[in-house]
């Protein structure tokens, strides 16, 4: 399997951006005490903190389920801060395809590499 790619992108509700600098930070702390297969988990911010796209690659789909069921806790609360969209890029696994539903993430897959 090959490395899956997510981009997340957050448009606070006004006041909601601290309520979620606190939750992206928990969450960081598990991702860096629990994961085992997460390459990249980065939270980047526009200028007046308004807007915000988290970066996450993960070794295989495995690894994004793993990262899954250790953040579960924290989907509803960081969600409720604002809307958010995403895309996740690569190919999935049977099993982290039937855990996706709706259009949110939106699946991209490989369609040529070098």
């Amino acid at each position: 399997m090959r490395e899956l790619l997510g981009i997340a992108r957050f448009k606070f509700h006004p006041g909601a951006v601290e309520e979620f600098k606190r939750l992206s930070a928990q969450c960081m702390e598990i991702v860096r005490a629990q994961d085992t297969g997460t390459l990249q988990y980065d939270t980047y911010f526009n200028a007046d903190e308004s807007e915000a796209i988290v970066i996450e690659r993960y070794r295989d789909s495995e690894a994004l389920l793993e990262h899954g069921e250790h953040l579960a806790a924290f989907m509803e609360p960081i969600l409720a801060t604002g809307e958010v969209n995403g895309e996740l890029l690569g190919e999935l696994s049977p099993e982290l395809r039937a855990k996706i539903t709706g259009d949110v993430p939106q699946i991209f897959t490989l369609y040529a590499s070098m």
